[in-house]
């Protein structure tokens, strides 16, 4: 039946992984690409590193395997943005990260000329830096990008595409437009509104298609040849919720990555604005059909805080030592970590707050350190779900995890003592990238339907909420202390 290759274009690393049609991973590989930090607070990728990166991957993969590439499926960094030029395919600029700040201070502007409730309503989201509107706005104000007819902007799926079709095909879907500040969720249209508003030419922005179905096929300057259909594109998180079988309303899950995103399935509705979370499009699976909506918590550092402790502190020489060394003192010893490195999202949504480490002593060590940064993670998580529950009315029954950081027993865990549900790790933790498989290769025909996504979803591992439950909320309590005094910080 041939293999479907998945395309996972993430913050610090692009993957390619091949799954046949029982789910089997047959070739992987994976590189990272360049962080550049140009100013505090603010967070660069080169575009061209990450096209060039994706071609190296997906040579790596198909000098692994013989067997004919039916469809590709692309999932990505959401609000990353690009801008580039239509007849030579290469940026203008390099591309804002989604982690990036630079724009707050309009963000707050925005808010204060009254624009806020028209935003939630129109888009489901918040006036943050977080997204990808203002940005585009920067990069044609400040960012010496001219707006002309050979201009596209795009988030890294449009990029990824032009270049895979060598410029045939401009085009996204809902669940990466919706994070841009510029797309209707109600109409999962471009909103002449927000074009408006933030100033983005909405003519060079790309056309938007379901998240499942043919975009168009590869050039002959791929590394993958010509020919091969382009079939399922989705932003990362809603790829993961795909890809970890959350079909039915009230399901959840989070992924451990940059970041932490917590996405609720809550059906085919428009759900109504709850305040510190997002209203986000999940997916839409065929053209004209309904979308499926899911609330959202973005916690925006969680692993980039690992690497923080590897790179900026040295305390750990490589990730894998976190879970042991944290494991290794039973508490922190009332050390809290709020890792706010650019800030909070939900469901505070700071872009002023900053790191903050509290409660340190003489007797405070790298044990303690590392345990207070995988409590705090933990932490983090409860605040979107509490959240979460909290506006839907609704408690997930489990919550299902994956991410690099879900390999942690320590963390998930804690995690279950704090949400007072079990949390569950799946066999097959590269549910990103198999969500974009699924999508592509359901368009495809390679699987029937989603019940063949469901019958492929294994557990690996399901961890329990302690019976003890005597320190969970006074933990809790004092973590909120520690998020208050990191709140507003910066200038």
């Amino acid at each position: 039946m041939g293999i479907v290759v998945a395309l996972d274009a993430g913050t610090t690393g692009v993957r390619a992984l091949a799954i046949n049609e029982r789910s089997e991973v047959k070739g992987l590989a994976y590189t990272e690409f360049t962080q550049h930090f140009p100013q505090p607070g603010w967070v660069e990728h080169d575009a061209e590193e990450i096209w060039t990166s994706i071609q190296s991957v997906i040579a790596e993969l198909m000098a692994t395997i013989d067997e004919p590439v039916v469809a590709i499926g692309i999932t990505d960094q959401r609000e990353t943005v690009v801008a580039w030029s239509r007849s030579t395919g290469k940026p203008l600029h390099r591309a804002i990260v989604w982690q990036d700040r630079r724009t707050a201070a309009y963000c707050d502007q925005l808010t204060e000329q009254g624009h806020l409730d028209m935003v939630r309503a129109t888009t489901g989201l918040v006036l943050d830096p977080y997204f990808s509107g203002t940005k585009f706005r920067w990069l044609l104000n400040e960012g010496g990008v001219e707006v002309n007819d050979d201009l596209a902007l795009g988030t890294i799926d449009s990029f990824l595409m032009w270049k895979l079709t060598n410029g045939a095909v401009h085009a996204t879907e809902p669940s990466n437009a919706c994070r841009t500040l510029l797309m209707d969720i109600s109409t999962l249209s471009w909103s002449a509104e927000m074009c408006d508003l933030l100033e983005v030419p909405m003519a060079a922005l790309p056309e938007v298609r379901p998240t499942s179905g043919r975009f168009g096929t590869t050039a002959d300057t791929t590394a993958l040849g010509a020919g091969i259909p382009i079939s399922g594109v989705a932003g990362d998180q809603q790829s993961a919720l795909f890809g970890q079988a959350c079909f039915e309303p009230g399901m959840t899950k989070n992924t451990y990555g940059t970041g932490s995103f917590v996405l609720m399935n809550v059906g085919s509705d428009m759900p109504a604005p709850v305040e510190g979370l997002l209203s986000t499009v999940a997916w839409q699976l065929e053209e004209g059909g309904p979308a499926t909506y899911a609330y959202e918590g973005a916690v925006f550092v969680t692993g980039s805080a690992i690497q923080w402790l590897r790179d900026g502190l040295g305390i750990i020489s490589e990730a894998a030592e976190i879970g042991p060394l944290a494991a290794s003192v039973e508490t922190s010893d009332d050390v809290f970590v709020v890792p706010a490195f650019t800030g909070l999202g939900s469901p505070y949504w700071d872009p002023y707050a900053r790191g903050t480490i509290v409660g340190i002593t003489r007797g405070t060590g790298r044990a303690q350190l590392a345990r207070a940064t995988v409590e705090a993670i933990a932490f983090s998580v409860r605040d979107v779900v509490d959240a979460m529950t909290a506006g839907s009315g609704t408690q997930p029954a489990e919550l299902r995890v994956d991410g690099g950081a879900s390999v942690m027993d320590l963390l998930l865990q804690i995690q279950a003592d704090q949400l007072n549900v079990p949390v569950t790790r799946p066999a097959n933790m590269e549910c990103t990238a198999l969500g974009a498989a699924y999508l592509a290769g359901l368009a495809e025909g390679y699987w029937s339907s989603t019940q063949d996504v469901i019958d492929s979803w294994a557990v690996d591992a399901r961890f329990t909420p302690s019976e003890d439950r005597s320190t969970v909320e006074p933990l809790y309590a004092r973590w909120a202390q520690a998020v208050e005094r990191s709140r507003g910080w910066a200038q």
